[in-house]
């Protein structure tokens, strides 16, 4: 098969791997093929220190054949003593590095990690490439030793280039879905999550069904609405963006199918939501009949976090009454919805609301949303 014919099966293993997990070793054997590598490993995570990673995501797959026990075995023995992951951290995005470069001359020689466990990984002459995501989280992707002796030519360079933008997008898709508990449900199933909002399209780009959540976001019209059974963004320019990404995913002819990402921007105070579109290769039997082409997955970053209004009160040096104002607007309530829920006057919430701009130092409400939400991020004041 061609380069261009297996990069298109690569593009649709991975469309297929963001909904079920089962299917990246088939993608990860494909990007071995096209890149003429010996295999690849992927990291997903965020540094909360020095020498802290958090992990969210890792695979390690050598032609095709899941590999856990080495992931578990680097990361339990080598990856804390592994001399070039700082430097790793500091690359600047997308650019495609030798990690044998990212050692010293010295190192190499006496590295442990370079000549033990990268030795036994087939690791030793592979490449690494650093992605940049929201909140200083990162993606690390290494492609381990090429296969024969052309080495890393300038077209298998410029092929791993090539895929970044979708082994992207699969990180993105699966993290999200991860989130949500829902990776690897059926089309059924999807709609009964209660965590992320969940829209089917058909091939035409017309909603076929969609989940509460997702109800529940498109009756607030704030951000996105429906029209005509079609789904509307309200903001022109991200209406032109989500267009693009359904033609994307719902292309005319023999076109490949692909999966796009975006934020929806809301007329309120809150966060924007993340917004995937994701084709559906149409393997669910229950959902045949409907031709559904597209799934749409809607996430709101303020979902499932909750702030203790005593942790706020504390932090701020605010009175009891004000941090619990200052939670329920990062939660979303307006002054006057508060005044209903609450049984308080809505000048005395305007007036107390004042305080709270004084004591913090700020003049608009919007600030004090960020500080709130800004919070939700500490440990302390997770579930």
């Amino acid at each position: 098969m061609s380069q261009q014919g297996t990069f298109r099966r690569i593009i649709s293993s991975l469309n297929e791997a963001m909904l079920n997990d089962t299917h990246w070793p088939q993608a990860s054997r494909l990007i071995d093929e096209v890149c003429g590598s010996k295999g690849n490993a992927l990291f997903f995570g965020k540094a909360s220190s020095n020498t802290h990673v958090e992990i969210y995501l890792t695979k390690c797959c050598y032609r095709g054949d899941s590999r856990p026990d080495q992931m578990h075995e680097y990361l339990k023995h080598y990856h804390a003593a592994d001399e070039h992951v700082p430097r790793m951290r500091r690359l600047p995005h997308g650019k495609i590095v030798p990690i044998a470069e990212q050692f010293t001359e010295e190192e190499r020689k006496r590295s442990r990690c370079y000549n033990e466990a990268y030795s036994r990984y087939d690791m030793q002459n592979a490449l690494e490439v650093r992605l940049d995501e929201p909140g200083s989280a990162h993606i690390a992707l290494g492609i381990a030793d090429p296969v024969d002796s052309i080495g890393w030519s300038t077209s298998r360079v410029e092929m791993i280039a090539r895929l970044l933008p979708h082994i992207r997008q699969y990180v993105r898709v699966h993290s999200a879905l991860a989130e949500a508990d829902a990776l690897g449900a059926s089309m059924m199933k999807l709609l009964d999550n209660t965590r992320a909002g969940i829209i089917q399209l058909d091939r035409r780009g017309l909603i076929v069904n969609m989940n509460d959540k997702a109800a529940e976001s498109i009756r607030k019209n704030d951000g996105l609405s429906c029209r005509a059974n079609s789904l509307i963004a309200v903001q022109p320019t991200d209406q032109s963006k989500l267009s693009e990404l359904l033609a994307r995913a719902l292309p005319r002819y023999e076109e490949q199918a692909r999966s796009g990402s975006m934020v929806i921007r809301q007329s309120s105070l809150l966060p924007m939501l993340a917004l995937h579109v994701i084709p559906v290769s149409g393997q669910d039997e229950c959902f045949r009949s409907l031709r559904i082409a597209a799934l749409i997955l809607l996430m709101d970053p303020m979902d499932g976090v909750s702030i203790d209004p005593n942790l706020v009160e504390e932090l701020l040096g605010l009175s009891p009454k004000e941090a619990r104002i200052a939670v329920m607007l990062a939660e979303g309530q307006t002054l006057r919805q508060i005044a209903v829920m609450t049984g308080r006057g809505y000048n005395t919430l305007r007036y107390q609301l004042h305080l709270i701009f004084t004591k913090l130092g700020i003049s608009r409400q919007v600030e004090l949303i960020q500080i709130i939400h800004a919070l939700s991020e500490l440990p302390t004041l997770k579930n």
